[in-house]
């Protein structure tokens, strides 16, 4: 009897009945991909964390995960003027345990992508709806990952969603210039990780406004020249 005529005969989905037939995809399916470490053990630590930490933080700022009937797609929005952070993205997935990513661009942005299926494991935060709009908050795991590469996690979140300026002040009849780093987000709890990242660093930073923040002193914008840099 055809394949096609048997799933009709039973009433039963197509998968069920290859299942049955031939066992393989059942076993398959039934076996976690080890690649993934919080599959098997959700406590452990990501292999490289320091990649990790980067890449949460880009996530929290342009990424978006969507969960398709197959496999979960990781996105990252980029500006193609800044082929240095591009590339960045994209080996922090590869580090992260993606097996391939891929780059659809399009009138000067580049959406960096990936499909697998345990980027749910890595990024819990992922739901309905805007970021704004939905409690972000870290799981243990990631929390410890954070205060160990603020470094990293706060390059993520600047570079894509901060940027380095030059200010300038007018004082006596003359103009003075210094550098400064502003983040601009949102959502209210990604712009507390932020300021617990920047306090971790050592970073004295003040708020603009609700949705930004700034890093103005000196000592400040030192650190964060060693840590993030002028976008690239």
């Amino acid at each position: 009897m055809p394949f096609a005529a048997i799933c009709a005969d039973l009433e039963v989905p197509r998968d069920t009945v290859a299942g049955w037939l031939y066992r393989t995809r059942d076993k398959s399916r039934s076996q976690p991909d080890l690649r993934c470490p919080f599959c098997t053990e959700p406590a452990r630590a990501v292999d490289d964390p320091a990649w990790y930490a980067y890449l949460l933080g880009m996530y929290l700022g342009d990424g978006h995960l969507l969960l398709t009937r197959r496999v979960p797609l990781l996105t990252v929005a980029c500006d193609l003027r800044y082929p240095g952070v591009i590339a960045e993205i994209e080996a922090a997935m590869l580090a992260c345990g993606a097996r391939r990513v891929g780059h659809q661009r399009r009138e000067g942005r580049d959406a960096v992508r990936s499909s697998w299926m345990h980027w749910p494991c890595l990024l819990p935060q992922h739901g309905i709806g805007k970021k704004h709009d939905r409690t972000i908050t870290l799981t243990a795991w990631q929390r410890a990952v954070v205060d160990v590469f603020p470094g990293q996690f706060l390059r993520g979140l600047f570079h894509s969603d901060g940027c380095r300026t030059e200010n300038k002040v007018h004082a006596a009849g003359k103009v003075y210039a210094y550098p400064r780093y502003m983040f601009t987000n949102k959502s209210a709890d990604i712009m507390r990780l932020c300021q617990d990242a920047l306090d971790r660093s050592g970073v004295r930073w003040r708020m603009c406004s609700p949705i930004q923040l700034s890093v103005a002193r000196r000592e400040g914008v030192v650190v964060l020249d060693g840590v993030v840099g002028a976008k690239c």
